[in-house]
């Protein structure tokens, strides 16, 4: 999965966040100062190319909605930085994070706490 530039990040949150929208909709709700409506339809059309996102043609216009959901580009994106940054160790990438923030110990077990609630929480599921 080929990662996004910033803009294009930008647009698919706001289409996760939206499920379906129109270029207007995606515009409108973008931060002061906004970006120019073609700006916005050309990164629309080039998520489009690059198959993240989808259309319904009504008329001359379209509605767009996303083809990839957000959990599996942020599975793919971190897969991704944990290989680039941290030679593929996530217990790296943990430790680095850990160390840079000044994380205690007990935060460190709170983390874990969360993931291990997290994991047992997905078993039924992947169950099925």
């Amino acid at each position: 999965m080929k990662e996004l530039t910033k803009a294009e990040e930008q647009v698919m949150q706001l289409l996760w966040k939206l499920k379906k929208a129109f270029v207007k909709d995606i515009v409108d709700r973008m931060p002061d100062p906004q970006p120019a409506y073609n700006t916005v339809s050309t990164i629309v059309r080039i998520l489009e190319k690059k198959g993240f996102v989808g259309h319904q043609a009504f008329g001359n216009t379209h509605e767009y909605f996303p083809l990839i959901s957000r959990r599996d580009y942020t599975k793919a994106f971190l897969k991704n930085f944990v290989h680039n940054y941290f030679s593929g160790s996530y217990q790296e990438m943990v430790s680095f994070f850990a160390r840079e923030d000044n994380m205690s110990v007990s935060d460190l077990d709170e983390m874990m706490n969360e993931v291990k609630q997290d994991l047992e929480s997905e078993k039924p599921a992947q169950n099925e």
